[in-house]
């Protein structure tokens, strides 16, 4: 099969992530004697910086990693939880039926920062300033704007001048819109970074414990003063059309901690499935693989009108469960057991037919009942749903000029056995006011909470939004053999599985399963504000042949055709033995594979 590149094999370390120079910084921190883990954090501060569009300081970020000294796979969960003051009597009260997209109302605690050095700390080997520094070199020197970048930036041009003045003056220099290609720097986001490594320094001469200052810097001291007081200070106009202040408090980033948590893992054959638990989309890559086992996919044909029929069935089912049953596990209770359960997905999958279904269908596993939100429509015994208002597909903006952001991967493997996947996101240059003192924004991720009482991902002060985020790490033949991710919003898990699908029942290279045609559907309820579906739609790129199209509209799916290559950003790498294996996306023309 052509490809746009090659699958890069060697035996020494492999960097795959969606920017050229942080799969570039992570190789160098390789080559610096760093391991996997080194690499990642290196890679995930560079991408703060050049994708900041894409996730920033005041984001998240999920983390799945293979330990090889341990011998095993943990999560490192960067997403941080809602103010103590983020309840729903609070958003009812200023009129809101949903949190805003963008502004300090939706911001929770920044979570990416702390779950960083987390694993820097715990699993790393070189000194904070070692890893920081190329973050810190690109914010002071500059870095050569993707075109992604200037098109967000353009997008929201307008409301930066006229509402959003702070990041008007950092990213409209001399009030213009900056052209794709120059260089573009952060001078005082560096000095937010190097003040935070000068701190962390003062603080002690030992290597773990400046790491651990540096979070004390970040969460304790002055960043979470600068932020307190700006929240307290500052309103901001945000998507509901109102100007609101947020709720965040310096008590709330005190009492911040990234976990460590245990991974939730799904057996197919010869692999095993790591993912986040219920709090990130995670699980629902593994509902669809659970329901696709019982397919005959092999017999199909990849990219046949049956294989994507089926696999867009197996979608819906396994997204309707997300909407009725994910949220924080810690704060609700998420039937994680029966949702995996063979018999529950026997009779699952016996609802796909040969016709699309236009019914949001969540199950009831163990005998639950499901339950939805009162606005989304769905097809369960003695009730009908009311219909959702549809998103008019591809629109990214909203009335008042907000645009929705997206994500960033990093994939590392390295001579030592270690593997760890992220997917950092959040605290889009888009989504809210940079603060002027740190030169970054927050982040908006409490929009994808409900305000409804009693729904597993309604609103509540210190909890975790069900969030898109979703790495992964698969295991084959018991031992750690891949780790991939992609952005993409409700897509992540969709595009995932699709070159986990290509490469392991298909027997695609890694580079080849990233290239191949990509398809999508959005008939459920997206977790962006403002909460649409769009039911029966699927989303294929324009290489799917035309008598593949046809006879998908002729089973009832509502098929929109995209660009050639338009959808999906994933990047893999992959350890088999001593051979090591990596590969990215070549859509956008920014993601690469790095390695020797």
């Amino acid at each position: 099969m052509f490809t746009t590149r090659p699958e890069l094999t060697g035996t020494y370390g492999m960097v795959a992530s969606t920017h050229w120079l942080a799969s570039s910084a992570g190789m160098a921190v390789l080559e610096a004697g760093g391991n996997a883990f080194d690499a990642v954090v290196a890679a995930g501060l560079v991408l703060q910086v050049v994708e900041p569009h894409m996730n920033g300081p005041g984001g998240e970020v999920p983390i799945i990693y293979y330990d090889a000294t341990r011998d095993e796979v943990r999560v490192i969960c960067g997403q941080g939880p809602a103010p103590a003051a983020a309840d729903i009597a609070h958003y009812r009260g200023l009129g809101l039926d949903l949190v805003p997209g963008t502004g300090p109302l939706a911001a929770c605690v920044p979570g990416a920062f702390d779950a960083w050095m987390l694993l820097l700390g715990q699993c790393g080997s070189l000194r904070l300033r070692d890893v920081m520094s190329y973050a810190v070199d690109y914010a002071a020197g500059g870095y050569p704007l993707v075109s992604g970048v200037v098109n967000t930036i353009a997008t929201v041009a307008d409301l930066f001048r006229a509402e959003w003045h702070s990041s008007a003056a950092t990213y409209l220099p001399g009030g213009r819109i900056p052209a794709a290609g120059t260089l573009f720097a952060n001078p005082t986001l560096a000095a937010t970074y190097r003040r935070v490594v000068a701190e962390a320094e003062a603080a002690t001469g030992d290597r773990d414990g400046q790491i651990d200052a540096a979070r004390d810097v970040f969460y304790r001291g002055f960043v979470t003063e600068i932020i307190e007081h700006w929240i307290r200070d500052t309103e901001v106009l945000d998507t509901s059309g109102e100007r609101h202040r947020g709720v965040l408090t310096a008590a709330d980033m005190d009492a911040y901690r990234a976990t460590e948590e245990t991974p939730v893992t799904f057996d197919s054959g010869a692999y095993r499935l790591h993912k986040t638990s219920s709090w990130g989309q995670g699980p629902v890559f593994l509902q669809q693989l659970a329901l696709l086992d019982g397919f005959d996919l092999g017999a199909t044909g990849h990219n046949s009108a049956e294989y994507i029929h089926t696999v867009v069935e197996c979608a819906k089912l396994a997204f309707a469960d997300r909407e009725a049953w994910y949220g924080d596990p810690q704060r609700c209770d998420v039937p994680l057991a029966g949702l995996l359960n063979p018999d529950y997905n026997d009779q699952r999958r016996a609802l796909v037919g040969a016709d699309a279904s236009l019914d949001l269908r969540p199950g009831a596993p163990s005998g639950r009942v499901p339950r939805l939100p009162s606005t989304v429509s769905a097809t369960l015994p003695g009730a009908v749903g009311t219909g959702e208002p549809t998103l008019q597909s591809g629109k990214r903006v909203d009335r008042n000029g907000g645009a929705r952001g997206d994500t960033c991967h990093i994939d590392v493997v390295d001579r030592f056995g270690n593997m760890v996947a992220a997917t950092p996101s959040g605290g889009w240059l888009q989504s809210a006011p940079v603060i002027p003192q740190l030169g970054f924004c927050l982040g908006t991720r409490a929009q994808m909470f409900w305000l409804t009482e009693g729904l597993p991902n309604a609103l509540e002060p210190g909890k975790r939004p069900r969030t898109t985020l979703t790495p992964s790490l698969a295991f084959r033949n018991g031992a750690p053999y891949l780790a991939f991710g992609t952005p993409g919003g409700d897509k992540q898990d969709q595009w995932s599985l699709l070159f986990f699908l290509a490469h392991t029942r298909f027997g695609m290279d890694l580079q080849a399963a990233i290239d191949a045609p990509n398809f999508h559907t959005t008939h459920f309820p997206g977790s962006f504000y403002p909460r649409t579906a769009d039911p029966g739609r699927v989303h294929v790129e324009g290489r799917v042949p035309e008598s593949v199209v046809t006879e998908l509209h002729a089973r009832g799916h509502r098929v929109e055709v995209h660009g050639d290559w338009s959808l999906g950003r994933v990047s893999a790498v992959s350890r088999d033995g001593r051979t090591l294996r990596a590969a990215a996306n070549p859509r956008g023309m920014q993601g690469y594979a790095v390695g020797r």
